[in-house]
């Protein structure tokens, strides 16, 4: 089964149904062998932004945020120790330490990583294709 792990901008424009969500997520999202996953790297982010006042959402992350993901489909990912000792081999080319978390996780489970930031494609991770914002 193909595995895809999204990076929380695409979580919060499946979530928001925003029209900057990429095409082939929609297109992906019929196929029934494909799993989307959303990470608790991203919850965290995700809450961290809104506190500070830098991210409107309809309702509080906590109220809606896990439920939504998995009303729409996408699985929870859980942080592994794996992947934050993996983060001293990645390269420093951003320093962002949740997009180096997300990262980290999809290369040590093989996942492919869907991103619309292009510092992020430069990392040698597979990048879902054909997404652009």
């Amino acid at each position: 089964m193909r595995t895809i792990l999204l990076d929380t901008q695409i979580i919060l424009w499946f979530l928001l149904e925003d029209p900057k969500l990429p095409p082939i997520i929609k297109e992906l999202c019929k196929e029934e062998d494909i799993r989307f996953l959303f990470h608790q790297v991203s919850l965290w982010e995700i809450q961290i932004k809104y506190d500070l006042g830098k991210l409107p959402l309809p309702e509080m992350p906590g109220y809606f945020l896990v439920n939504a993901c998995i009303q729409s489909g996408l699985e929870k990912s859980i942080l592994q120790d794996e992947a934050i000792f993996f983060l001293t081999r990645l390269p420093n080319i951003h320093r962002d330490p949740f997009d180096r978390l997300l990262l980290s996780h999809a290369m040590i489970n093989g996942w492919e990583f869907a991103t619309s930031d292009e510092i992020l494609k430069k990392y040698p991770v597979r990048i879902l294709e054909n997404i652009k914002t």
